[in-house]
């Protein structure tokens, strides 16, 4: 297994084997459409479910909890206040939380008696809160400010790194889509929206970035020379630096991915309710869908932005009036520099699967 992991990849990277990632760029454009949008209208329907940080409330724990049932919160809860349904959720099996609208002190004190009676515990072991809407509010705005400055800034400076606006436009896009998907699944699941939540929608952020940016940065080095040979096109090269980081792109993502999930396994199943589910199913789906935008995504998006720009169609045009009738050849590792030797001859299967898929037709020699 592992050897045929390091022969697949010692292929991508050499350019015999090639994954059709920026040939069939509008095929992934189409899938990532349709999921966000699907995940995005179910999420919709169910309607978010916003914790009390956002709601405001009073809440209410109980620890200590032998047996719990929910039932006896809510009723709790009704008796006291008939126009206030509660939601009940346990922490770690022995601890009860009772989230309801704003409660006055007296009622804040006769739902805590009561709840310390129906479930068997002392007075202290009831621990009582209130939180305005005002702060969630507050956090909210100032979680929003903060992701506008943020892709601001970033997009600046990636602008000015890879001196080309259009590529910086492109990671922005796939940073869009992350934050997209990853809300429209985390409505879809329905977990609770917390603070811990918008951590993770941070995280997420310089995950999706960092793994565009290794994207990009052999896509540079593997166009630095383009215009001075006339083998490969841009969107030859753009292929082939996606295919000589995919499998980097996997091995990373799959190692990030196996702490968190254990993460997320623990918090969900384990724990309950808590900090720990909100933030590890926030980044799981962050990291996974961060490694497919940055893969699948950001390539083709460089590609069909740049594809118009004059010099780089002229130097299509070029390459493939260099070919003449000669079969469509994979890029090979360094066929973009200048001087590099031309790769050497496909076999039939591997030339016509590459040539079905080519962004323009190819013509065989006779």
């Amino acid at each position: 297994m592992r050897t045929n992991t390091a022969r697949l990849g010692n292929a991508l990277h050499s350019g015999q084997a090639s994954v059709p990632i920026v040939r069939r760029r509008r095929t992934w454009y189409l899938i990532s459409v349709v999921v966000v949008i699907l995940l995005g209208a179910i999420a919709m329907l169910r309607g978010p479910n916003l914790g009390i940080e956002f709601t405001g409330g009073s809440e209410f724990q109980v620890s200590g909890v032998s047996s719990a049932q929910e039932s006896q919160a809510r009723d709790i809860v009704r008796q006291t206040v008939p126009d206030n349904e509660p939601k009940v959720t346990m922490i770690g099996g022995s601890t009860v939380r009772v989230q309801t609208a704003q409660l006055d002190t007296a009622q804040t004190q006769h739902v805590a008696g009561d709840l310390a009676k129906a479930y068997g515990v002392h007075a202290d072991d009831v621990s009582t809160s209130f939180i305005g809407p005002v702060w969630g509010s507050d956090i909210t705005s100032k979680m929003a400010r903060g992701v506008v400055v943020f892709i601001a800034l970033v997009a600046a400076v990636m602008a000015l790194y890879f001196r080309n606006l259009k590529v910086s436009l492109a990671a922005m896009i796939t940073l869009v889509h992350d934050m997209a998907f990853t809300a429209a699944v985390y409505g879809v699941v329905g977990f609770e929206i917390t603070p811990a939540t918008v951590i993770g929608f941070l995280t997420i952020l310089g995950y999706s970035l960092y793994d565009t940016i290794v994207v990009f940065d052999k896509v540079r080095e593997n166009t630095a020379h383009l215009r001075d040979q006339t083998r490969t096109t841009y969107a030859e090269a753009v292929e082939l630096a996606a295919n000589q980081t995919l499998m980097r792109s996997l091995n990373t993502s799959i190692v990030a991915l196996l702490p968190v999930g254990s993460i997320l396994a623990i918090g969900a199943f384990v724990l309950g309710a808590g900090t720990l589910k909100d933030i590890s199913l926030a980044l799981f789906i962050g990291i996974f869908v961060g490694t497919y935008s940055s893969v699948f995504l950001a390539p083709g998006l460089v590609v069909t932005l740049r594809g118009g720009e004059k010099d780089l169609a002229a130097h299509r045009d070029r390459v493939l009036a260099a070919r003449g009738g000669a079969e469509y050849r994979r890029p090979t590792e360094g066929a973009g520099a200048p001087g590099a030797a031309d790769p050497a001859e496909s076999d039939a299967a591997s030339v016509a699967a590459t040539a079905a898929g080519a962004d323009t037709p190819v013509r065989r020699r006779r």
